[in-house]
């Protein structure tokens, strides 16, 4: 038998077996509106067992604090977020060392934005040594593999990779490491989450109504592991008219509604811009192509807001 909830909805499914003990039909056995009290009890009881014997994160040697980026669907602009708001850290605290991990193992797309070809080496401690451009220390399994070659993995193979991307790269020391996640939620996120002390997630997404309902559903992923949603990165949601300048809106009210319902804050729309997408396919983000314009504004300001929230969260130092 295998109960489920959605919203205010309880649904229990009975299996049926023949007679060689295999499945043969799962029937719908019950099948009830729940009380805002059950409703309740049963978020409680299932945030508790999705926590329950979780191994003990341990923070990464040499690592002070750790950021998740996260959207629930694909080509809303998560890594193109990811690469910006690193070299913006770096910029605006140029004392500051900042790593960028790309754990989409299975669409790597960090050596093309952050523009490094080259592959990694091991030191004498048996280390892999992060690349560096710009500034900042980078690891993808897209240093590690042919660029041309698919990635065919089951999920304990991913974990794995994900494992050594993380304890097997010479990140010490290192003040920022904002971790690149891949779309939706899985196997690559519960690693992160279970083995590292994240200190919160940053959510990217567009207006459109697909691309919201799966935020959703990814901020409350991240609330019942505990770990803090730092807020939400509104893509694509307006232009900037090249002659004069004004903010042209193009959705309207869909994020504003979903942050509201979460919790927590739109901390910066970014403009849909070509240039933002030229300069990342150039291997050149737009706050280092363009440092003077409004789309690199954007980002320092999602920087600015990103360091005062990590200035109230602990250090994580092994």
């Amino acid at each position: 038998m295998l109960a489920f909830t959605s919203m205010n909805i309880f649904i229990r499914l009975q299996r049926s077996y023949n007679g060689t003990n295999k499945y043969r039909s799962i029937s719908l056995s019950h099948f009830v509106f729940l009380d805002e009290s059950r409703k309740t009890e049963i978020e409680r009881r299932q945030k508790e067992l999705m926590t329950r014997g979780l191994p003990k994160s341990k923070p990464l040697k040499g690592v002070k604090q750790i950021i998740v980026i996260a959207s629930g669907k694909g080509g809303v602009g998560k890594s193109t977020t990811a690469v910006n708001l690193c070299i913006a850290l770096k910029t605006i605290k140029p004392q500051k060392s900042v790593g960028l991990l790309d754990a989409d193992v299975f669409g790597p797309s960090i050596p093309l934005m952050m523009n490094i070809q080259q592959s990694p080496t091991v030191n004498n401690t048996n280390l892999i040594e992060p690349l560096i451009n710009y500034g900042i220390k980078c690891m993808s399994m897209g240093f590690l593999i042919d660029d041309k070659s698919p990635v065919i993995w089951r999920g304990l193979m991913v974990m794995s990779a994900i494992d050594k991307l993380l304890h097997q790269v010479a990140w010490n020391p290192l003040d920022y490491l904002v971790i690149d996640t891949p779309p939706g939620t899985g196997d690559t996120h519960l690693s992160i989450i279970q083995n590292l002390p994240v200190a919160g997630a940053l959510l990217v997404t567009t207006p459109q109504k697909a691309a919201l309902e799966v935020t959703r559903r990814g901020a409350n992923m991240f609330k019942r592991l505990n770990i803090p949603i730092i807020g939400i990165v509104e893509n694509m949601s307006n232009i900037i008219c090249p002659e004069c300048k004004n903010e042209i809106i193009l959705y309207n009210g869909g994020t504003q509604t979903v942050a509201k319902e979460l919790g927590v804050q739109i901390l910066q729309s970014i403009p849909l811009s070509k240039d933002i997408a030229n300069s990342c396919d150039s291997g050149k983000p737009i706050v280092l192509s363009a440092p003077e314009s409004i789309q690199a504004a954007a980002y320092k300001h999602l920087a600015e807001h990103i360091i005062l929230f990590l200035a109230k969260q602990p250090l994580n130092l092994e």
